[in-house]
């Protein structure tokens, strides 16, 4: 015992001291790209913004009741004929701003196939697609979701019917277009890309080559990205013409309303961290992020195994399970939702009190997009990384990027150690499974 103590007081110092000298050297977070982009002076209306009466009637429905900042931002140029660059976090009421000039040309030339917005992830690809149904409701749209893990023969139906839009995963797209009969993209008029950065780095690289090949280079395209990397920049080169540049985001920031801390315990009892955590905050949402598919699986069936309302949301589960969980954690019927960075981005789930980084994300932005999921419209949040002795030069780095020294948060360590043993047993448990 007395050897596990001392090392782990050591390691706790050595985290400490090279947590101070780390912090001294910020890093400069903007990126150039952010030095050309337009100064929102003013706020106005969407119909000051030129949107058709139409589209404010649906956006009041929605209860829209004024532009968001990247809205603000992006509408004039969109709905002036231009093509638009625009960097903004989720949340930030970007689906609108492509959305919306869309359906305002669809309204002056309406045709069948004159929308296709791609998207990294299902999940958000059928969030899209309800964004547009309830915004064209008064119109008559027709949207088409075209997503793996769905029956091909039920969307070829669905892509005979000829919609008006189409939103797509890149990858079930390109199966359609070399398989179903018929089916080509020829008369499109707008393209958009959604959550660009994340396209990019899931390698749809070869798809999306694909796709721009086979549609008209006469059209309108709009690429939305959280960051703007090399791979994005390449991209859009290839796709855009003199694009207005927007931007409401700066790298690495956080929101001044989220409260950031983290705790630096031995790895061997992280599950007995995460029961305490999770029981301190009962009646609380929480959104626990792991590494892997599997540790989601395992720590998910272990806080089960311990009588806590969680639930998983991984890759590798089906369509329609991971619906299920998603619609659970939304609908409050669950508390706690145990995820992979497949859930960080994209994802429209208000009112997360709490994000829990259990195991460590590998990269700053990740960070950012990970705590991102609470503290949203205003309202406050709390978020806690887990910090063990293997996640210390990560942790470092991630603290240098934020330009800030997060807070620990204290534990009552007497309560943590009366878990350890039950929760072991449990993921046993759930290993077993």
């Amino acid at each position: 015992m007395s050897d596990s103590s001392s090392s782990d007081g050591e390691d706790n110092q050595k985290f400490l001291t090279n947590r101070k000298k780390t912090l001294t050297k910020k890093k400069a977070v903007a990126e150039a790209v952010e030095n050309e982009v337009e100064e929102i002076e003013e706020e106005k209306t969407f119909a000051e913004l030129g949107v058709s009466q139409p589209l404010c009637d649906a956006c009041l429905r929605l209860g829209w009741t004024k532009p968001s900042k990247i809205q603000q931002a992006a509408l004039p140029h969109a709905l002036q004929g231009k093509d638009v660059i625009g960097l903004a976090e989720t949340g930030s009421g970007k689906t609108g701003a492509f959305a919306i000039p869309v359906l305002q040309s669809l309204l002056d030339h309406p045709q069948a196939f004159f929308g296709l917005v791609l998207t990294p992830t299902r999940e958000l690809a059928f969030q899209i697609g309800q964004q547009f149904e309830a915004l064209g409701s008064g119109i008559g749209l027709i949207v088409a979701v075209i997503v793996g893990g769905v029956d091909m023969a039920a969307q070829a139906m669905a892509l005979a019917r000829r919609p008006h839009i189409i939103v797509a995963t890149p990858g079930r797209l390109v199966d359609h277009l070399e398989n179903t009969k018929g089916f080509n993209l020829k008369a499109l008029k707008f393209l958009i890309m959604d959550e660009a950065d994340r396209i990019l780095n899931m390698d749809f690289e070869v798809e999306l080559d694909k796709i721009l090949k086979v549609i008209p280079k006469e059209r309108r395209t709009y690429l939305f990205s959280a960051t703007m990397t090399k791979k994005v920049s390449k991209l859009e080169r290839a796709s855009l013409r003199d694009p207005a540049r927007v931007s409401i985001s700066t790298r690495y920031k956080t929101v001044d309303n989220l409260k950031q801390h983290y705790i630096f315990i031995p790895n061997k009892e992280k599950e007995a961290y995460l029961v305490y955590l999770l029981n301190e905050h009962a009646g609380n949402s929480a959104i626990v992020f792991c590494a892997t598919c599997a540790t989601t699986m395992q720590t998910a069936v272990m806080l089960r195994q311990l009588g806590m309302q969680a639930v998983p949301l991984h890759g590798q589960m089906s369509q329609e399970k991971r619906l299920g969980s998603l619609n659970k954690f939304k609908s409050k019927a669950r508390e706690i939702l145990v995820c992979t960075d497949v859930a960080a981005r994209g994802l429209d789930i208000p009112h997360v009190d709490m994000v829990i980084n259990y195991d460590m994300p590998s990269q700053s932005k990740d960070y950012v997009h990970r705590v991102g999921r609470t503290a949203r419209a205003g309202r406050s949040g709390l978020a806690i990384t887990v910090v063990t002795q293997y996640d210390v030069e990560a942790y470092q780095k991630i603290e240098a990027n934020l330009g800030k020294k997060l807070d620990e948060y204290k534990c009552a360590e007497n309560e943590v150690k009366m878990l350890v043993e039950t929760t072991q047993e449990a993921m046993e448990r759930a290993n077993k499974r």
